[in-house]
Order: C-alpha cells, then sequence, then structure tokens
C-alpha cells in the first residue's frame, strides 16, 4: 500500500529517546521522509548516539540537534565542543551559564554549529528548584532573565518550555535567535514527565522556530503517522 506523501516540516524535531543507535535508526527509517530534523540525547549517549547522528546526518541527509546539555569548566567545554563541530551537526545544547555558552561558541566557531542554552529543564516546577537550592522567583521569570543573560552571552538560540517563548521572543537579545521547545504534546497525548507544555500549534503562536517532539511520536502505533499528523497542524496554522 502506498503511503500518503506529507514533505516534512523541519520545525518538527523528533527525539529518538530509545535505549540505542539501531532502534533509533529502525525508528528513523520507519518515519522516513515524514521527518527531516531529529534530536539524539545523552540516554542514547552510551548505546551509539554520536555514530547514528553521523548516519542520519550523512547517509540520510537528516539534520541532527544533539542534546547534550554540556556543564563544566570554560576549557572543558570548548574542547568537548569543538570535537563535536567536526562532525557537521546542526544544533547543540548547553547550560546557558554565561560562562559555558562563550566557551561553547569558541569551540564551535568557524563550523555551522548552533550553540542553544538551556535555560531551566521542562520537566521542573518550583518545587524542584527549591530542593536543589536554586534562587527564589517564579520559574517563567528566572527562565527569561536565564535566557536573555545566555543570548547576551552569545548563545544562537535558547531552549525553553512553550510557556516561556513568548516572554522569551520579546526579549530584544532574542532577535534573530532560534527559540526551541521541548515540552511539546500534541492535543489528546500524555503529559509523561513533563510539567510545562502545550501543543504544537500554541508552541509556533508564542513564537517557537522549532519544536522537539518525542514518546507521542515513537510510542505512537504508526510513528509516520503521527509524525505526519503534527505536520500537517503546522501546515495548517
Amino acid at each position: 500500500m502506498t503511503q500518503t506523501q506529507t514533505p516534512a516540516d523541519d520545525r518538527l524535531i523528533v527525539a529518538l529517546d530509545v535505549p540505542n543507535a539501531l532502534q533509533g535508526l529502525e525508528l528513523a527509517k520507519t518515519i522516513g521522509d515524514a521527518v527531516s530534523f531529529y534530536k539524539i540525547g545523552l540516554g542514547m549517549l552510551t548505546g551509539g548516539g554520536m555514530a547514528l547522528a553521523n548516519e542520519l546526518k550523512q547517509e540520510h541527509g537528516k539534520r541532527i540537534f544533539l542534546d547534550m546539555k554540556l556543564f563544566d569548566i570554560g576549557q572543558t567545554v570548548e574542547n568537548a565542543v569543538r570535537g563535536i563541530a567536526q562532525f557537521d551537526l546542526d544544533f547543540l545544547t548547553v547550560h546557558g551559564d554565561p560562562h559555558v555558552v562563550r566557551a561553547a561558541k569558541q569551540g564551535a566557531a568557524g563550523s555551522n554549529l548552533k550553540i542553544l542554552g538551556v535555560t531551566i529543564l521542562t520537566s521542573l516546577d518550583r518545587a524542584d528548584l527549591d530542593d536543589g537550592m536554586m534562587v527564589a522567583g517564579d520559574v517563567p521569570d528566572l527562565v527569561v532573565e536565564r535566557a536573555d543573560r545566555a543570548l547576551e552571552a552569545g548563545a544562537d538560540g535558547i531552549i525553553c518550555s512553550p510557556n516561556e517563548a513568548a516572554a522569551i521572543r520579546a526579549l530584544p537579545s532574542s532577535d534573530g535567535r532560534l527559540i526551541v521547545t521541548p515540552g511539546v504534546r500534541p492535543a489528546g497525548s500524555a503529559s509523561d514527565d513533563q510539567k510545562r507544555i502545550a501543543t504544537p500549534a500554541s508552541a509556533v503562536a508564542a513564537g517557537a522556530d522549532h519544536m522537539v517532539v518525542g514518546r507521542p511520536v515513537w510510542r505512537a502505533e504508526d510513528p509516520r503517522a503521527a509524525a505526519q499528523a503534527i505536520v500537517s497542524e503546522l501546515r495548517g496554522l
């Protein structure tokens, strides 16, 4: 039976949060040309994640978002990013602390790798921040302040929940920069461990350039159809 052809939309980034590279490659093959952009994170790093990133990029023409959330002393971050930059990937996350962002930009110099600053993880709420002895304040306000500092330090974009995207897009420092939103769930999907979520349409309306969707795609009975449904929603906006 011929599959319905829905051109990929790189605003949708599908998270390959499966245990290893073999399963990730199989999932990408199942989804086929419905998705052009994939995220590979720490969960797959020890399961061949870098090899999968290279194969999807070099042999299948996919864009790759490497979600490493790097945090360390400046020289270590710079060295790590310089090593990653040689693989011609597209996005890399680091924690949005200014010293980390500046070091990452130094490491990425001369490449096309975009450095994205992480603000506050979308799985965290105020109680979690209190447990971690983080500074007092409302989560949305802290996210916007961290985003502004990361952008001023040179970040190419920001990772934030859809709930804070509009406020970050309103920052003067966000002009020409990217906003990438995890925590996106199509209507009717389970929230899982995410606490600050929105639908794809809401994320775009708030100013997101890209959205990351994982489990609602790869847990679906038909992952290709699930991805196509999100693309159709985006195209209909």
